[in-house]
């Protein structure tokens, strides 16, 4: 079976109703992605298909605030966007209220048995005896954490605190940064560190930081089952034949893109 037709015939739980659906179902009404432009599933020319990890992991929070910030971009390219990741329904409606991901278009998978069907990477499994899988799961993300068995990973976190001239700005020097274990700060702070017009030092490790802080602040909901905490995800563009004409598997954390710096740039090509 190929990639298409698999990811079509699975059915998994919606955010938005908590009914079991086909993932590549038509929907009934047009979708509106990020308040964009509604397309339909007759007028998506392409699908973008993301296998995300336990929703609680940074990536995807990250991985969302990019689909957020290039929803004019996805609607002028008539993309529709449709989102597997690993979690339950409470999980996915606390995600989708944070990033603002639509719930319609987003599906959850408890165990990740999709991701495994897929053969994407499940992370480091080194075995510790005596401990739960659980806690295995938890000190393997640890050590991912600190780049084993998840390369470029520490290369990926210094770029967040250095910057990158070759990524755009990503905070606006009128916004606010808040909800942060730091005061509240204005944009126009990170010219201080460098100028405008590009990623700022600090500038990224910021936005990471307030996500960090929801998610350990909502741990349970975020992370219902710890055993696969340490699962990795995918990216899949596929035109309106199925033809697949993009794909990314995931192999380290922070690693949700081919190019970090604009995670959205191969929707050009």
């Amino acid at each position: 079976m190929n990639l298409y037709a698999l990811i079509q015939q699975t059915q998994r739980e919606v955010v938005s109703t908590g009914d079991r659906q086909s993932i590549l179902t038509k929907p009934e009404k047009a979708l509106s992605f990020y308040g964009g432009a509604s397309l339909t599933a007759e007028q998506g020319q392409k699908t973008l298909i993301l296998l995300w990890s336990q929703l609680g992991d940074f990536d995807n929070l990250e991985y969302a605030w990019w689909l957020k910030r290039d929803s004019s971009k996805l609607a002028e390219l008539q993309i529709k966007v449709k989102a597997i990741a690993i979690g339950n329904r409470q999980s996915g409606l606390k995600f989708c209220t944070y990033t603002g991901f639509p719930t319609d278009c987003l599906y959850v998978d408890p165990t990740g048995e999709l991701h495994r069907q897929l053969g994407l990477y499940s992370g480091l499994n080194i075995r510790f005896p005596g401990l739960s899988p659980k806690y295995q799961a938890f000190l393997n993300l640890t050590l991912m954490c600190a780049g084993i068995g998840s390369p470029g990973t520490l290369r990926e976190v210094l770029r967040g605190y250095t910057g990158d001239r070759s990524a755009p700005q990503l905070i606006g020097d009128d916004e606010e940064i808040a909800e942060t274990p730091l005061p509240t700060l204005k944009g126009s702070m990170f010219k201080l560190a460098g100028g405008s017009g590009f990623q700022r030092p600090f500038e990224l490790a910021t936005l990471r930081l307030r996500n960090m802080s929801e998610v350990l602040s909502n741990w349970n909901t975020y992370v219902p089952d710890g055993r696969y905490i340490t699962q990795r995800g995918a990216t899949f563009l596929f035109d309106r034949s199925g033809k697949l004409l993009y794909e990314h598997r995931d192999r380290n954390i922070l690693g949700f893109a081919a190019n970090m710096s604009n995670p959205l740039a191969f929707l050009q090509n």
